[in-house]
């Protein structure tokens, strides 16, 4: 059900698209299914793998590794301003 979908979980695919780390979701399930995107230092390939609030990503940019922690969830993908509020930066 996507309903239920966006409340408690959703999947990493879309949130790498929603939080605006990939151009699309296509791109972000190519980078997934590399093997590259951890959550909560578990290695995924799976584009629809759930991610919940207080996760913890690791991505492989290209401008380097960024490891996040889930804040919130998205229905949509809005502006700059409001995909950072999904996400805080990890040292």
């Amino acid at each position: 059900m996507p309903q239920d979908e966006d409340k408690a979980w959703q999947r990493l695919d879309k949130f790498l698209f929603f939080a605006r780390f990939c151009k699309s979701r296509a791109v972000a399930g190519e980078l997934i299914e590399t093997g590259a995107v951890r959550i909560n230092r578990q290695p995924t390939v799976k584009p629809h793998a759930k991610l919940r609030p207080n996760d913890v990503i690791t991505l492989p940019l290209p401008a380097g590794v960024v490891v996040v922690r889930v804040l919130g969830l998205s229905t949509r993908r809005g502006p700059a301003a409001a995909a950072r509020l999904l996400y805080e930066e990890l040292a």
